[in-house]
């Protein structure tokens, strides 16, 4: 169970990394410093959440990479409406496997 609690910080905080490089980018794009702003708090709030998790450093981060790198093509492909190659999602499937790798391989 307490796996699973991870994966769900970990989605939690990729969803956060991901709306707050995109609310910076539309800031960038438009001008508004109170938006780039708001963007750089939801990275924060990203930071903060991911690092609840008490594992070493590297396996966290190896770990978050896969959820980030599954949840960012879906971003990209729901919110943002963009066609998103087989090659990616290919890719995608290998780091997610990298991710269990580093989570399971040393038990």
């Amino acid at each position: 169970m307490k796996v699973l609690w991870f994966w769900l910080i970990f989605a939690v905080a990729a969803g956060l990394e991901v709306t707050g490089d995109a609310v910076i980018r539309k800031g960038l794009r438009s001008s508004g410093w109170l938006i780039v702003v708001a963007g750089v708090a939801l990275l924060g709030l990203y930071g903060t959440l991911v690092n609840t998790v008490k594992w070493d450093f590297s396996k966290l981060l190896g770990v978050y990479i896969a959820v980030f790198a599954a949840v960012s093509t879906l971003f990209g492909r729901v919110v943002l409406h963009e066609n998103i190659p087989s090659s990616t999602w290919t890719g995608v499937a290998l780091i997610m496997l990298g991710g269990l790798i580093i989570q399971f391989g040393g038990k």
